[in-house]
């Protein structure tokens, strides 16, 4: 029989996830010989065989793929037959320069779990079982290849049974570089807060002290996959309310872990495809709709109907609350309020001492902090709200060719992005870069990424705004390296995020609607409800809201009285005392009137920036319909104002767009204020609000497509994480025989504005 030989090259998400026992298999099932072997670029396979075979083999390469596995690119060259004897796994291979994705941490398998609690199993009970279809990648992995010597699994020594797994081909755990069992991996203990406590207990015996501690409403601090969690009973009041005091978190809320999708469904009104969601391989928390009758402390989201919810994600949470007397469990990051999350040992003894009762650790190293992802259900599907844990650093592909670009993301919700050929590598949540710890964070990831894919960036991409501590560090980064710094206007960048994630190649031009609440403009005004005709190489402003001040600068934004009154003034509305936010000035325990204070900074603009944001004018409406004049988070009052609005109310308020692009909401003020004066119910007022704003966005988008016959719309910002508004909008421009393009994969807030960046940045650095 004649043979043949093949090289193929593969890459995309191959290594680490069984890929290379996958090839040894299938080459030995259809009688093949040769070699597969991990590169930094990838996986290479040389093989003979009989060219009918060949063929074969070649098409199951792509259809009978691992669970975890994912092919960008598939090459085969044809070539005589090499002469092997046998099929092999051979040693990796170093390659200079080259790259290629990495998987990111999976939740345990079913097979995993299974042995997790099978009694006959040697790793009955262990926290730390994985294989090569399940556990940690991402917050593990020090360099490629991805190989063991390259994790932070490094120094724990294999014993027999283990090494015999891990160097079986066929095995499940071949090569899978966290495997370990109770003989030679890493183990879990409990401690006391008090300062260098000695282990109180240890194994099973710790979980169970765990437990315990948990059901006397004590604070434990758990060490998890990236990071610590704080974690108390949920449904005990006063425990979620100390640690709320603890943690200095006034009224943001908990996200939870349930045992099982029964028990969350016991508390949370679950969907098909929100079940779906819950129980995906990277287990996100799932914004859901909260049952009236749970149990779950009012505590937990106060003045919401949603609840955070999440699935066990790893044996050790699994072992933690498969108890039928434990309830769902409070597990928020483990750090003070705006810090990053602690991930070693000794820095949350130090660190998180105040705020826990006892430690529950482990000596496995974290390598990179990820916090849990946040998602939830939206029109077409699963909608991510920060993107970390289970999706980064899984790149986006990218609808054109791009050069090596370092985008420095926001200051809020900050990610940055790192682009090459046509992956963008979209980083884990670093969070608000507003200290210290969180930019040291923000830098080691970037030096992180830049060693794993081996980037050298040739331009740096940053927001306009020259005060955030992410544009600071790329001008300074670009003028040591000596390469270009791109600034992009913040709303632009968001725009080129959504177009991006949709596919859309570098001629595309849509009609953008970037609403959210801080954006600089090239005018030095803060930016927030754009209209705008945009492509990746350039933008046109359409529309938007006029210039009101922001009295007082970020106070106003923490204190949504101030913009209440600040628009009253801009529409000509008295400030009557019967109106809540001028009430709540008033009534001030202060020696100044607030009133005339605030009269006088509006008119003589003292530290009273102009905004046109949407998100301002979203803290108006709620403050004058008395929801909420002060907020201890961001968009507090705009996430309680949608809370409220009713679903069937179809009511709208009038809303004048001027001939220079200006939208004057004064109609819609005095209407809505009137019909609270006549006693409209406020689930009625907060939806005509919201009505009034996407009926709104359909009458500028058939001004603009009359004008430039564009007819694809794209929504993004962080005002679209609103699914009242978000449905309302995009449901009326289908109405209209709009194309609609939302997030899903990347974070419609400043989360994703690093992608929108870095692709901006790479057409103008192609166009000079």
């Amino acid at each position: 029989m004649t043979s043949q030989g093949a090289s193929i090259q593969i890459s995309g998400i191959v290594q680490g996830v069984g890929f290379r026992p996958f090839v040894y298999g299938l080459a030995a099932r259809l009688g093949l010989a040769g070699w597969v072997r991990n590169t930094s670029a990838g996986v290479e396979i040389r093989v003979d065989g009989a060219p009918a075979a060949l063929e074969q083999f070649t098409s199951l390469l792509r259809t009978e793929l691992p669970p975890l596995a994912r092919i960008d690119t598939f090459e085969v060259s044809w070539q005589p037959a090499n002469g092997f004897e046998q099929f092999e796994i051979i040693p990796s291979a170093a390659i200079a320069s080259a790259f290629q994705p990495i998987s990111p941490d999976i939740c345990i398998c079913d097979d995993c779990l299974k042995e997790l609690f099978d009694a006959t199993d040697r790793r009955y009970r262990y926290p730390f079982i994985n294989c090569t279809n399940c556990g940690p990648r991402f917050t593990i992995i020090r360099d490629i290849p991805y190989d063991r010597p390259n994790t932070s699994m490094v120094d724990f020594k294999l014993c027999a049974n283990c090494e015999s797994e891990y160097r079986e081909p066929l095995d499940r755990r071949f090569h899978a570089q966290p495997v370990a069992c109770p003989d030679c991996g890493p183990q879990v203990w409990l401690e006391s807060t008090a300062s260098d406590s000695p282990p109180i207990v240890q194994g099973e015996a710790a979980i169970q002290a765990a437990r315990n501690s948990l059901s006397e409403g004590k604070i434990v601090a758990i060490k998890g996959l990236g990071g610590f969690h704080l974690a108390c009973d949920a449904t005990q009041p006063a425990a979620v309310e100390e640690l709320r005091r603890r943690k200095l978190r006034v009224g943001k809320p908990f996200a939870l872990m349930f045992p099982s999708l029964n028990n969350i469904s016991e508390h949370c009104q679950v969907s098909p495809a929100e079940a779906e969601l819950l129980q995906s391989r990277q287990r996100p928390i799932v914004i859901l709709n909260r049952l009236p009758g749970s149990r779950i402390a009012a505590e937990v989201a106060p003045s919401q109907d949603t609840l955070g919810a999440m699935l066990p994600y790893t044996p050790l949470h699994y072992l933690l609350l498969t108890h039928p007397d434990l309830p769902p469990l409070v597990m928020t990051s483990g750090n003070l309020s705006e810090e990053p999350i602690c991930t070693d040992n000794s820095e949350a003894r130090q660190r998180l001492a105040s705020l826990a009762d006892v430690f529950l650790l482990h000596d496995r190293p974290i390598e990179t902090r990820c916090d849990d992802s946040v998602a939830r259900l939206g029109p077409g599907g699963g909608m991510v709200l920060r993107r970390s844990r289970g999706y980064a650093p899984d790149p986006l592909r990218l609808p054109f060719e791009t050069p090596g670009i370092l985008a420095a993301g926001a200051e809020l919700k900050n990610t940055f992005c790192l682009t090459r050929q046509r992956y963008a590598f979209l980083s884990h949540h670093i969070g608000d870069l507003e200290n210290y710890p969180a930019l040291q964070a923000f830098e080691s990831g970037i030096q992180h990424f830049e060693r794993l894919f081996r980037i050298q960036p040739e331009a740096i991409a940053c927001d306009l705004h020259p005060d955030y501590l992410a544009t600071r560090y790329a001008m300074q980064r670009a003028e040591v390296d000596q390469i270009p710094a791109i600034a992009v206007q913040h709303h632009h960048a968001h725009i080129a995020a959504c177009m991006a994630e949709n596919g859309l190649d570098e001629t595309a031009r849509v009609i953008g609607v970037a609403w959210d609440g801080t954006g600089y403009g090239e005018d030095g005004a803060i930016w927030g409800s754009e209209f705008l005709l945009a492509g990746y190489a350039g933008y046109r402003r359409l529309a938007h809201l006029p210039y009101v001040p922001l009295p007082g600068g970020d106070l106003a934004a923490r204190q949504p009285w101030r913009m209440a009154l600040a628009w009253l003034q801009h529409s000509g509305i008295d400030w009557d005392s019967d109106l809540a936010p001028v009430s709540h000035a008033a009534q001030a325990d202060s020696e100044i009137d607030r009133l005339q204070a605030l009269k006088h900074q509006l008119k003589s603009g003292l530290n009273s920036p102009p905004t046109s944001s949407m998100g301002r004018l979203f803290d108006a409406a709620a403050a004058l319909l008395g929801i909420r004049q002060e907020v201890s988070y961001e968009a507090q009052a705009a996430i309680e104002l949608e809370t409220l609005a009713d679903p069937a109310e179809r009511g709208i308020y009038p809303l004048e767009l001027r001939p220079d692009g200006e939208i004057n909401p004064a109609p819609l003020l005095m209407t809505l204020l009137a019909d609270q004066r006549r006693g409209v119910p406020l689930p009625s007022l907060s939806a005509r609000f919201h009505n009034s704003l996407a009926n709104l966005v359909v009458e500028v988008c058939r001004a603009a497509r009359q004008q430039s016959g564009i007819n694809q719309v794209a929504l993004s910002g962080g005002v679209w994480q609103n699914m009242f508004l978000l449905k309302a909008a995009s449901q009326a421009l289908e109405k209209a025989n709009f194309e609609v393009l939302l997030h899903h994969q990347v974070p419609a807030n400043d989360g994703g504005l690093a992608l929108g960046q870095a692709l901006v940045a790479a057409v103008r650095l192609r166009n000079g």
